[in-house]
């Protein structure tokens, strides 16, 4: 007998079954909950050349470049061998300046070891004038080393910054410079200290009727002399949103001076005691 074909209609997925197919999608996290964390700070090193003195004497010499902080540290460990000597018998003290050059643009330099603003991540080709003593004496040896780097660290976001209403100073004339104090970023607090510094030699002068700021005392208590051409401001309310003005005055002679200006702020992490770090402001020139 034929059997007729009967429609079944669909049902909903109810109780435990439903449960079971939506805990996976439950305990699952979007990518974008979280950002990713900042890379640890690195030192990447790089051989960079062998210095020769006489009678077998040898430097190995390698560039080494932190990256992962605002700050670019360069250093050149090296490995002192006299004559005679295997690897490793003398300790090698050495010093020197560094050029690191991208794409033939010069990115940053210093002296060794030291180092200078991070520029970014990129292929550096890094150059070294480089002098290796060993230590006990014996080994002295100078010359240029070479090494190409590759840095990956992404440059840390700027957090505060420095602007000034004026490029150049008068010669002659008092000139006023209004400046302008930001901070940016929500970590760190409100405190930092500002510095302008013209050319001592000179004769320039900076004032200031802003209570915040001082002409820098020096010498031995109880000496009251201070110096005319720099100028130091505690700033206490730096709010993002919320910048410094300070108002400055500099009289300028015959002999003219560039004012630089700089600032130095704290990032408080709890009880950590190296933190924050020290900004470059953007240099008055003189005509």
């Amino acid at each position: 007998m034929p059997t007729r074909a009967t429609k079944t209609k669909p049902k909903l997925l109810m109780g435990t079954a439903a449960q079971t197919l939506a805990l996976p999608l439950m305990l699952v996290s979007p990518a974008w909950s979280s950002p990713s964390p900042p890379p640890e700070p690195s030192t990447l090193c790089a051989p960079a050349g062998v210095l020769r003195g006489a009678n077998g004497q040898r430097a190995v010499v390698s560039l080494c470049a932190g990256s992962g902080t605002p700050t670019m540290a360069m250093s050149a460990p090296a490995t002192c061998t006299g004559p005679g000597e295997d690897d490793d018998d003398r300790a090698c003290l050495t010093s020197g300046t560094w050029t690191a050059r991208k794409g033939g643009v010069t990115a940053a330099s210093g002296k060794l070891p030291g180092g200078g603003e991070y520029p970014g991540p990129g292929t550096y080709d890094v150059t070294a004038d480089v002098r290796v003593k060993s230590s006990p004496a014996g080994l002295n040896l100078h010359g240029t080393v070479h090494a190409t780097l590759t840095l990956t660290a992404p440059k840390p976001p700027a957090t505060h910054r420095i602007e000034v209403d004026r490029t150049t100073l008068q010669r002659g004339a008092a000139t006023t410079l209004t400046y302008r104090i930001y901070r940016d970023s929500e970590q760190g607090d409100g405190s930092a200290r500002f510095g302008l510094i013209g050319e001592e030699s000179s004769g320039v002068r900076l004032s200031t009727s802003d209570a915040r700021c001082v002409n820098p005392l020096t010498g031995r208590y109880p000496a009251t002399t201070r110096n005319a051409y720099a100028l130091d401001c505690a700033l206490t309310d730096l709010q993002p949103g919320h910048p410094a003005t300070v108002v400055v005055r500099a009289s300028v002679g015959s002999a003219c001076s560039t004012v630089v200006s700089k600032l130095g702020y704290w990032m408080p992490q709890g009880q950590t005691l190296h933190t924050g770090g020290m900004l470059e402001g953007p240099t008055v020139r003189c005509a």
